[in-house]
């Protein structure tokens, strides 16, 4: 496929050329700043610097797509996903056999968006808010990349207050009578080392990344294992609780969807070096199955131990005293104080295989919302260390509330990736017939050649209006939710859909493109 003269010139700035090298030691060529002396060593020692350039076909060279399954095993087998299955039982007031269905259920249809996305990398090469370009146009694109950089930003918060807290509850020791002992580390200092350590994995890039992630799961997963094994015989869901009502149901499953969903515009971020060749089904599936199985089975284990908090006091003491990193302190404790600790640890880190691709992804739609030839000269390393800056002191101003901080975000980023989602979708679907060849890559940065946007964008307006009648918070709910529960990410998803078939039919033929 044709590149376009920038993607072309952008090339050149990212090889190393030998050449050039040899010429400036003879005095052919100034002398190099220290920057790009240091940049240059990165480049060697195999530090990943591209940014939105697209991938040409001859660099997707990686066959072994079965990465991307153990990717998404370990960015999802942590604790983010415990905190996310407590929701059920004790913020919606759901049953465990409720929770545990809502879990299931929800996970079972919200992860095929995002693994359906994943495909898209190997055939194009594009990163996914680029490949937004196609439908919402060259600057349209810059509304969903800001939404998805708040996103990550709001995950990267939340993940690594419960890895910075976790680590805090690990400095101490625990008494069932009273709860975690004083002293120990800051839940401030905390995030701080566990946000430094997420940034080195994302600094190296995708070569790292999935090394880390193909092995970071494992000891996760031991320790759920220890602590189902010690913590098993307390759990005693209670219930005397009422049958779940819909509306109960379906504002839990937008929240469980949520957490998922918001994985899409991201997908195909880490399938772009992936060979074009590799089948589309495999991709799909090792992507469906990397979602779902983690997340299906930490959620349901956190839904477990929140459902018997009332059962075991010293349980209930542990969270009501330091949050969720006081519950698993409290389960894990019959296994030895100091073995207790050493777990917790494991189970702070964990957050990192899920800071870590979300690092390496802010770099990417920063470049989208700011399209300029000086940031996308920019080193992909030196954009997640940005997003690392902002992240700290968020992070630490939002430690104070945090349970409820997890429940309105889960399901405000549900309600924009569904209607990002649809936008896409309909697109390569309806117009593009599903067909990769309809899209040309080289149009990548050219804003004349790329569609306007405008149907995209006025879709986009009446998604959300439809999301605004149907959604729930504790802070908001719209007219038709007071009646139905949340269903805000599906009739969003749905309406936005609808909207953008024809405003887009008649969009192609006035624009031509």
């Amino acid at each position: 496929m044709s590149q376009s003269r920038h993607s072309i010139e952008k090339d050149k700035d990212v090889r190393v050329d030998d050449e050039s090298l040899d010429l400036q030691e003879k005095g052919g060529l100034p002398p190099e700043s220290q920057f790009q002396h240091l940049s240059r060593r990165l480049l060697t020692l195999g530090v990943e610097t591209r940014g939105i350039l697209p991938v040409s076909v001859e660099d997707r060279s990686d066959p072994e797509f079965r990465k991307v399954f153990f990717l998404w095993l370990s960015a999802n087998c942590n604790i983010l996903s415990i905190s996310a299955g407590t929701l059920g039982p004790l913020v919606f007031g759901l049953s465990f056999r409720d929770t545990a269905l809502c879990i299931l259920g929800f996970n079972i249809i919200g992860c095929a968006l995002p693994a359906y996305f994943s495909t898209f990398g190997p055939k194009l090469g594009l990163r996914q808010m680029v490949h937004a370009r196609y439908s919402f146009g060259f600057f349209g694109a810059i509304l969903p990349a800001f939404l998805n950089l708040a996103t990550m930003m709001g995950y990267l918060i939340l993940s690594c207050i419960l890895g910075g807290s976790t680590l805090s509850s690990a400095s101490v020791s625990f008494d069932p009578t009273v709860g975690e002992r004083a002293g120990g580390i800051s839940w401030d200092v905390g995030i701080v080392i566990v946000a430094i350590i997420s940034l080195f994995v994302s600094f190296c890039g995708y070569r790292v990344l999935n090394v880390y992630e193909r092995f970071a799961f494992i000891p996760v997963f031991i320790v759920f294992l220890i602590a189902t094994g010690v913590g098993g015989k307390h759990l005693s869901p209670d219930n005397s609780l009422p049958p779940a009502t819909a509306p109960q149901i379906l504002s839990f499953g937008a929240t469980v969807a949520g957490f998922v969903i918001s994985y899409c515009p991201l997908s195909s971020d880490f399938t772009t070096y992936m060979r074009p060749d590799v089948s589309s089904y495999k991709v799909f599936f090792y992507t469906y199955f990397g979602f779902m199985t983690p997340i299906v089975l930490v959620q349901t284990l956190g839904a477990a131990f929140a459902a018997s908090l009332t059962a075991n006091p010293s349980w209930a003491l542990a969270y009501e005293t330091t949050s969720l990193s006081g519950l698993l302190h409290a389960i894990l404790h019959p296994a030895g104080d100091k073995f207790a600790r050493f777990l917790l640890v494991i189970l702070a880190f964990s957050v990192s295989a899920n800071v870590s691709p979300t690092l390496y992804s802010f770099g990417l739609s920063l470049q989208v919302v700011f399209p300029f030839r000086a940031t996308l000269r920019i080193p992909r390393y030196i954009l997640s260390a940005v997003a690392v800056a902002i992240l700290i002191p968020l992070a630490i101003v939002a430690a104070t509330h945090f349970e409820e901080a997890l429940s309105n975000f889960l399901g405000l980023i549900g309600y924009w990736s569904a209607i990002f989602g649809s936008v896409v979708f309909t697109e390569h679907i309806v117009f593009r017939r599903g067909v990769f060849s309809r899209y040309n890559v080289g149009f990548w940065d050219l804003s004349h050649a790329l569609p306007p946007g405008l149907a995209a964008l006025a879709s986009c307006a009446v998604g959300i209006a439809f999301v605004v009648l149907c959604m729930e918070e504790a802070w908001f709910t719209g007219p038709i939710a007071k009646h139905t529960g949340d269903i805000a990410f599906e009739l969003g998803f749905a309406a936005t859909a609808l909207t953008y078939i024809p405003l887009r039919a008649i969009e192609r033929r006035i624009a031509g493109r």
